[in-house]
């Protein structure tokens, strides 16, 4: 599943490419992958602090707030940072291996 996840944000990573290589200049592209990577991070972000709170409240004894939704909240919120961390294990051994070619 966690492959499935990753192979997900790969595209859409590749769709903004070629959606930024459609414009003239490359610092827009750059500008736009890394304004695409700054939203998956704070989208990890706002799951997690959600999950967070959800789990607080509910360990106040907060009305509404249901043990199975907590739970399931801090899988999605742990998902989401596994395949962020597995994103970026991709990317940094992506740049190794760029900068390891021979010109």
């Amino acid at each position: 599943m966690a492959i499935q996840g990753i192979e997900s944000v790969v595209q859409q990573l590749q769709m903004a490419t070629l959606q930024a290589s459609n414009k003239s200049t490359d610092a827009i592209a750059h500008a736009d992958f890394a304004g695409q990577l700054k939203a998956a991070l704070g989208k990890i972000s706002e799951t997690q602090n959600a999950a967070r709170s959800q789990a607080q409240d509910f360990e106040l004894g907060k009305a509404g707030v249901s043990l199975n939704d907590v739970m399931v909240d801090l899988q999605k919120s742990s998902i989401s940072m596994q395949m962020g961390i597995q994103v970026r294990n991709k990317l940094v051994s992506a740049y190794q291996d760029i900068m390891n070619m021979t010109v």
